[in-house]
């Protein structure tokens, strides 16, 4: 398989490096992954902006720009072929309930949505995995089982998360749904030396706690309690079933 590997941590991140490596024993695989960290960019585009970008070895290319970036160009110009898949991550830290909006790893994801095989967005629970080894292992078994089980994901996101476990502590993998979150804690107020007095600075305090759902696992539950989270999201757009609703609506 031809895979274009990316993610939002840089393409000189520890993690994606692992995968890189692990992955490139039974694939062919090429990074196109930011010059620099680029967390929290969700899908945004460099629009109308020039984007540089760096060969940095026979398979690795540095650009600066946003991970949807990477994915654009990479599947787009970059090279000369077309890629079976994408597979952001391993991304250092979690993307869980609502942070898949605002995840930049999820970002580069979509992308690829409309590729031979799903995209694969993977990350782990930890800024600094214990066992990075065996998770970009482990990951590579998971990609290889949506391979050959890929037909109802079509159009789909896989979104994957580790807690941060050693191969001792592995639990197993849970199909899980994406969890809400609580009310978000209010942004912090930094000092602002700023001469003028309607000028004001903040900063992001931390997400709301994850909401536990009665009728299905979240993905924030099945990483709290130490098993791998597998969900699948929805980018197709499509407002089909609503339609006839909607016209109703519209029209009353």
């Amino acid at each position: 398989m031809k895979i274009l590997l990316t993610n939002d941590d840089g393409y000189d991140a520890k993690n994606i490096k692992t995968l890189y490596e692990k992955l490139s024993k039974s694939h062919e695989v090429w990074i196109v992954a930011p010059k620099n960290n680029c967390s929290g960019m969700s899908a945004a585009i460099s629009y109308l902006n020039e984007i540089e970008v760096t060969k940095i070895d026979e398979k690795i290319y540095a650009v600066d720009g946003t991970p949807a970036d990477c994915s654009y160009l990479g599947l787009l110009s970059i090279v000369d072929f077309k890629f079976d898949i994408v597979v952001s991550g391993i991304n250092h830290g979690a993307n869980i309930g609502n942070d898949v909006l605002y995840s930049g790893t999820v970002g580069a994801a979509v992308g690829g949505r409309n590729l031979k095989y799903p995209p694969i967005a993977i990350s782990v629970a930890s800024y600094d995995a214990k066992d990075i080894d065996f998770i970009a292992n482990k990951s590579c078994e998971i990609i290889n089982k949506i391979f050959a089980y890929n037909e109802f994901l079509k159009g789909k996101v896989i979104n994957i998360n580790f807690p941060d476990i050693t191969s001792e502590e592995y639990k197993g993998i849970q199909a899980t749904g994406i969890s809400k979150r609580d009310i978000p804690a209010r942004p912090i107020k930094l000092e602002s030396h700023s001469s003028k007095a309607d000028t004001y600075k903040y900063r992001y305090n931390l997400s709301g706690e994850p909401l536990k759902e009665d009728s299905f696992i979240t993905d924030a539950e099945a990483v709290k309690n130490g098993y791998v989270s597998f969900s699948v999201l929805d980018y197709s757009l499509n407002s089909e079933h609503f339609i006839h609703d909607v016209t109703e609506l519209i029209d009353a």
